[in-house]
C-alpha cells in the first residue's frame, strides 16, 4: 500500500516543487505544472520552454488544468481519509477503547464511549469496515479520473494539431487558387492584347488607305476643269470588321483557353492519403517519401496500408482512366468501396470492398480476389487502363499500350454500391483520360 501511495503521491506532484499541484497549467507537450513554480523557473532560465521535454511554449499564459486540479484535491481529501481510517486499527487514544465506529460528520474514527459524548448526539454513525469500504470506492473512482484526464489532455492536443493542419491546409489551397487564376488572368489578358493588336493594326490600314483615297480625290479636285471625272466610290470592306471582332468572342476565347486547361478525370483526395505519401500539387500524382507526415488521424486517412484515394465517387455509368505505374517493382490499382475499411489491418478483396489488381517483387501480377488470381503478362505494362461499368457491376484492367494483347482481368462486384477510385503508395502515380 506504501508503495503504491508514493507513486500516486509522485504522479500529482509538481516536479518544480516536488509538493502537490497547486493551481496547475497545462503545456501543449501535455505536461502539467504549478502555475506558479512554471512562472518562476521562465523567469530564472529566461525562456518559455517545458522543465521536462523543453518543447517551445507559445506566447501567453497556459491555461489552467482545472480537472488535475479537481483531482489532487480529491486525492488529498481521499489521502487525510484514508490515514484516519488507517488508524482504526489502533485504539482510542483518549479512553484506550478499540476503535469501532466511523463518525461521518466529524470525519474520525471513534469508539463505542466516544459515541456518548454530548457534542456527538444524533451525529450519523457508521462501521469503521464500511467507511474504509467508501474510501477504496473513492480510490477507484480517483484512478479513473486520472485515466480519463490523460485521454482528454491526448484528444485535446490532437484537436489543437487538427486545427493548426485545418488553417495550414486552407492557406496553401488559397495559394495554390490565386495561382490557378492568375494564370487564367494572365492568359485573359494577353489575349486581349493580342486582339486589341489585331484591332488596331485593320484600323492603321483601312485609315491609311482612306487617307490615300483622299488624297487622290483632292487631286482630281484640283484638275476638274481639264479632265473628265469619274465619280469615286467608296471601296468594298473599308470600315472596321466590327463582326470579326466581337462575333461569339466570349466562345472563341472560351475555345483557345481549352489549350491551356487540363481536365483530369480522378483527383486524389488528399485527406484519405496515408501519411507516408505525398501528393502533387496539382493533385494527380504521388510519391511514397518513405517518411511518415505529422497530419491529422482523421476518420478518413488510411493508418496501416500506404493508400490514397480518388475525390471523386460513382455511382451509375462508365468511367475509363489511365495510372502511370512506370517500372516500380510493386504497385496496386482499382477501385473500392466508398465506406471500406480504412482503419488498421484489413484484407484487399471483393469481400471487403476491393477490386484491386497489383504487382509484387517486379513480376508477380496478380488480382486480389480470395484467394488471388494469378495473371498472365505478356509485356510489362508501364500505364494500366481502368474500365468501370458500374450498371453491369464490372470493372476491367488493361495494358493500353498493346490493346490487342492486353493484360486484361475483369473483376464483378458482389453487389451495385457506390464506388471510389484507389491508388497505392508504391508507384509514382499519374491520372489520365
Amino acid at each position: 500500500m506504501a508503495a503504491k501511495t508514493s507513486s500516486m503521491d509522485e504522479e500529482l506532484s509538481c516536479c518544480i516543487c516536488s509538493d502537490f499541484f497547486r493551481d496547475p497549467v497545462v503545456l501543449k507537450c501535455a505536461h502539467s505544472f504549478c502555475g506558479a513554480c512554471l512562472q518562476r523557473f521562465w523567469a530564472q532560465n529566461s525562456s518559455r520552454e517545458c522543465p521536462l521535454c523543453r518543447r517551445k511554449s507559445s506566447v501567453g499564459d497556459p491555461p489552467l488544468n482545472i480537472v488535475l486540479r479537481n483531482v489532487v484535491e480529491l486525492y488529498s481529501k481521499q489521502r487525510s481519509e484514508r490515514e484516519v481510517v488507517e488508524k482504526s486499527a489502533s485504539r482510542c487514544s483518549l479512553h484506550g477503547e478499540k476503535i469501532l465506529l466511523f463518525c461521518i460528520e466529524d470525519q474520525e474514527p471513534i469508539c463505542v464511549v466516544c459515541l456518548t459524548a454530548k457534542k456527538r448526539r444524533n451525529h450519523q454513525l457508521c462501521p469503521v469496515e464500511e467507511a474504509v469500504q467508501d474510501k477504496k470506492d473513492l480510490r477507484a473512482s480517483l484512478i479513473l479520473l486520472k485515466e480519463k484526464l490523460e485521454k482528454f489532455t491526448k484528444v485535446k492536443q490532437e484537436f489543437e494539431e487538427t486545427a493548426k493542419h485545418i488553417k495550414s491546409q486552407s492557406q496553401q489551397t488559397e495559394k495554390r487558387i490565386k495561382e490557378e487564376f492568375e494564370k487564367l488572368h494572365q492568359f485573359l489578358r494577353e489575349e486581349e492584347e493580342a486582339r486589341l493588336s489585331v484591332l488596331r493594326e485593320e484600323e492603321v490600314q483601312k485609315s491609311k488607305r482612306m487617307k490615300d483615297e483622299i488624297e487622290n480625290i483632292s487631286q482630281q479636285v484640283s484638275t476638274l476643269a481639264q479632265c473628265s471625272l469619274q465619280y469615286p466610290k467608296l471601296p468594298s470592306g473599308a470600315l472596321i470588321d466590327v463582326t470579326k471582332h466581337l462575333g461569339s468572342l466570349r466562345f472563341k476565347v472560351w475555345e483557345k483557353m481549352l489549350e491551356i486547361v487540363q481536365y483530369t478525370p480522378v483527383t486524389l483526395d488528399l485527406n484519405t492519403a496515408h501519411p507516408w505519401l505525398s501528393v502533387s500539387d496539382d493533385l494527380t500524382s504521388l510519391r511514397d517519401t518513405g517518411v511518415k507526415q505529422q497530419l491529422p488521424d482523421n476518420p478518413e486517412r488510411f493508418t496501416h496500408y500506404v493508400n490514397v484515394l480518388g475525390s471523386e465517387g460513382f455511382n451509375s455509368g462508365k468511367r475509363s482512366w489511365e495510372v502511370t505505374v512506370g517500372d516500380k517493382p510493386e504497385w496496386d490499382v482499382g477501385v473500392v468501396k466508398g465506406s471500406a475499411m480504412r482503419r488498421g489491418k484489413f484484407t484487399c478483396s471483393p469481400q471487403n470492398g476491393f477490386w484491386v489488381i497489383g504487382l509484387r517483387n517486379g513480376d508477380e501480377y496478380k488480382a486480389f480476389t480470395s484467394p488471388s488470381t494469378r495473371l498472365r503478362v505478356k509485356w510489362k505494362p508501364r500505364r494500366i487502363r481502368v474500365q468501370l461499368d458500374y450498371d453491369r457491376g464490372e470493372v476491367s484492367f488493361f495494358n493500353p499500350a498493346d490493346i490487342a494483347h492486353a493484360a486484361h482481368h475483369l473483376l464483378n462486384f458482389l453487389s451495385l454500391i457506390p464506388l471510389k477510385s484507389i491508388f497505392m503508395s508504391f508507384p509514382p502515380t499519374t491520372i489520365q483520360n
